[in-house]
């Protein structure tokens, strides 16, 4: 018997992630999947048969360059953080560690409607 593998994209870097339907069964609505190449967490909000599978965004982690920290980058946290555009004319957004306060500048990539 062949087993279906369900692949799935992650919202912040693309990195596909592939769920056997052995991972499917362990999956319960509620849990958190973290995405191996970029640290986001996403909660599934949908495991039904087949194609029928859902994930939302709750945050990436990060580790501060400062104090090497890891912590959570919010979509609440991105909202609230000021944004400046670099000499190179890359916008980043300023967020603090909570461990030492250091202003981290974060830059955000977003691909373009319709790639794959």
């Amino acid at each position: 018997m062949v087993m279906a593998t369900l692949e799935v994209e992650c919202p912040v870097c693309s990195e596909v992630l592939e769920l056997t339907e052995d991972d499917r069964q362990e999956l319960q609505v509620g849990d958190v999947i973290v995405c191996d190449s970029c640290n986001a967490e996403m909660e599934v909000t949908r495991n039904g048969g087949g194609e029928d599978f859902e994930l939302e965004l709750l945050g990436v982690l990060t580790t501060c360059p400062n104090c090497g920290e890891e912590f959570e980058v919010t979509e609440d946290l991105v909202a609230s953080a000021p944004t400046v555009r670099g000499a190179d004319g890359v916008e980043v957004s300023i967020v603090p560690c909570p461990h030492c306060k250091a202003q981290i500048e974060l830059e955000f990539v977003t691909e373009p409607s319709g790639a794959v």
